[in-house]
């Protein structure tokens, strides 16, 4: 089969809209799918990989809160297409062009910009999310939706029936038609394969252009939360030929690999999957790459070692162009770009957002790091459960995060505040 010929006619609406308000402070000034990731790239970065993998060429991505960054980025590392084939990667801010509201819900995002989405030339809609992590064939759940002559198909995720309450739970026949959608059930149908799983909604979604617009407009003259999976994809189980499609993973682990980091705990686990010696999640698959822009910055660079100590030395971990570790020690961390390790300092499972430097003899242990961050001399983070969180911002799990006012001055707070206005 011709791979072009078969998504010629597919277009992907990635929502790029998220305030992250969970993963606060990293979305102090950006949206969630800008958040660095991974070292050097954008989160973003991860499911418009997946769409240039899977041969998708027409794609409009659609931001809202914090969004320049965003918008920045995108045009400086996704300008990859051919307008003159018919390609293009278009980015469009919220215009309010059906009345007062910003997006309401996610299928009021995709009402608002019907006026776009209708003049193109598609058979299909994709609809994605661009915060997640993941890898992932659309070419595969495309073949399927057509095969089934299905107006709207749902991509599933084989998940233990305990964690039902965090998903949209969807329950299927033998013939994995959609019967039911149930949003964080507390008591879900299991699936049929397995009593003790479900099949969770990942949050993509392939529609017929004619059925998307038909359910969009009908949505948006109801009162409703106008969400897909709250709203939509229930009320269209009742009426249209509605499909599921189990997940294949292109990872190619014995686990299925997807993650929603959404809170700051689980942004600090997924990055730690990059740093193992086996990673759960394979940035380094030369058949499914995952691309971004390197920023043009010298290469990471690790001095000191010949006064015959054991510093100037990463270990298990990625270390982003523009890096210097001089004379420090960091082990299982990722290091965003232009981070500097100073002599003697000690960091540990942790995660350095760009720009940040740690002082001399300082000791970082299970931290994130804000972007542009001065750790001074001789700071202690992580290692006291008790004081950490007089002084920083200390999660569930016990992560601390650092920002960069927990070092300012005071007189340099006001001094940054007066810069932003």
């Amino acid at each position: 089969m011709d791979d072009w010929r078969s998504m010629k006619d597919v277009l992907a609406v990635v929502m790029a809209g998220g305030a992250g308000e969970r993963l606060y402070p990293l979305t102090r000034n950006e949206a969630k799918p800008a958040v660095h990731f991974g070292g050097m790239y954008r989160i973003i970065d991860f499911t418009l990989s997946n769409c240039i993998n899977s041969q998708i060429r027409k794609m409009l991505v659609l931001v809202q809160y914090k969004s320049l960054s965003l918008i920045r980025h995108i045009h400086a590392a996704w300008n990859l297409s051919y307008p003159e084939w018919g390609e293009f990667i278009e980015v469009i801010p919220a215009q309010k062009r059906t009345g007062d509201n910003w997006y309401l819900g996610t299928a009021d995002a995709i009402y608002q910009n019907l006026y776009s989405i209708e003049p193109i030339d598609c058979r299909e809609v994709m609809v994605l999310s661009g915060d997640h992590i993941y890898k992932m064939d659309y070419q595969k759940m495309v073949a399927f939706h057509r095969a089934n002559e299905a107006a709207v198909t749902l991509a599933a995720l084989d998940v233990p029936i305990e964690d039902a309450n965090r998903f949209g739970i969807l329950e299927v026949d033998a013939n994995h038609r959609a019967t039911g959608f149930l949003e964080k059930p507390e008591n879900p149908r299991p699936s049929p394969q397995n009593p003790e799983r479900v099949l969770a909604s990942m949050g993509v979604y392939i529609f017929d252009k004619d059925t998307l617009v038909r359910a969009c407009c009908d949505d948006a003259e109801r009162m409703s939360s106008h969400d897909f999976g709250k709203d939509v994809i229930p009320r269209l189980i009742e009426t249209d030929p509605v499909f599921v499609y189990p997940f294949v993973d292109e990872n190619r682990k014995q686990a299925q690999y997807w993650r929603d980091v959404g809170t700051l705990d689980s942004f600090w686990e997924t990055n730690m999957d990059f740093v193992a010696v086996d990673p759960l999640f394979n940035l380094y698959d030369q058949n499914w790459p995952v691309r971004t822009k390197p920023p043009m910055v010298p290469p990471a660079k690790f001095v000191f070692a010949d006064e015959g100590i054991r510093f100037g030395v990463a270990v298990d971990s990625i270390v982003s162009p523009g890096c210097i570790i001089s004379g420090g020690m960091v082990r299982r961390s990722v290091l965003s770009p232009e981070v500097r390790i100073n002599s003697y300092s000690y960091v540990e499972e942790s995660i350095l957002m760009p720009g940040v430097s740690i002082g001399r003899r300082a000791r970082i242990r299970r931290a994130i790091i804000d972007a542009g961050v001065q750790v001074p001399e001789d700071t202690v983070i992580g290692y006291d459960r008790e004081e950490d969180p007089r002084k920083f911002r200390v999660t569930p799990r016990g992560v601390v995060v650092v920002e960069p006012q927990d070092f300012m001055a005071p007189s340099d707070m006001e001094a940054e505040n007066l810069q932003r206005l």
